[in-house]
């Protein structure tokens, strides 16, 4: 909800204000190794509030949905399994997991990053610990056709992981304008630093025998 919200609010900005928005709330790389603000707008404070403000601001309505439908998805059940506060935690921890590998490979980035795909990323590594066995819904196309399939989640989030990989590697030679605006080693990072806290965060399954 408050991802929709923000970017409710986006829509309602003008073009500069809604750039001044996204520069002074989104991290800045540069900033944040430097801790000193590009921009005159910006007070340095945000700099480091930056860290968890830019994981609610999306650039665009697909940008948004995209997001919100793997949240939707997966999000659910980690959290049923991890509780309301636990999974918050979760999720703002995979989230500042995704920022920090973005940096270590670009800190010298004037680019704002933004976005709730790193985050979400990790939630998806806790679906595959949790409930790798599950089904997922999945459209695929076919030529001119559409083809609605269950596949696993394990194939699904595997799959999705390799493609981050893979366009991360072709990214490390260009530069960040050639990016595509992807930050795909943040997709990694909440992936990976998702995959490791679930251990910690996850319940333990009640045992299934009685005592007597």
């Amino acid at each position: 909800m408050l991802n929709i919200a923000i970017f409710g609010y986006e829509f309602f900005l003008s073009p500069s204000e809604l750039n001044k928005f996204i520069y002074t709330y989104a991290l800045i790389p540069k900033e944040l190794t430097s801790l000193t603000p590009i921009y005159l707008f910006k007070p340095t404070y945000l700099i480091i509030f930056s860290v968890f403000t830019s994981m609610f601001i999306h650039g665009g309505p697909l940008h948004l949905l995209g997001n919100m439908l793997y949240l939707w998805i997966f999000g659910n059940n980690v959290e049923d399994n991890l509780g309301h506060l636990r999974f918050l935690f979760f999720y703002l921890l995979c989230g500042l997991g995704a920022i920090i590998m973005h940096i270590l490979l670009s800190y010298n980035s004037p680019l704002p990053v933004l976005g709730a795909s790193g985050a979400i990323a990790g939630v998806l590594a806790a679906y595959l610990v949790l409930f790798p066995g599950a089904q997922i819904v999945t459209i695929i196309p076919i030529f001119f056709f559409i083809q609605i399939v269950e596949l696993p989640a394990f194939l699904v989030i595997i799959v999705w992981f390799f493609l981050q990989l893979a366009n991360g590697a072709a990214a490390l030679t260009a530069s960040p304008y050639q990016q595509g605006g992807i930050a795909w080693f943040a997709h990694i990072g909440g992936f990976l630093t998702g995959l490791l806290l679930i251990f910690l965060f996850r319940r333990k399954p009640k045992p299934r025998y009685y005592y007597y």
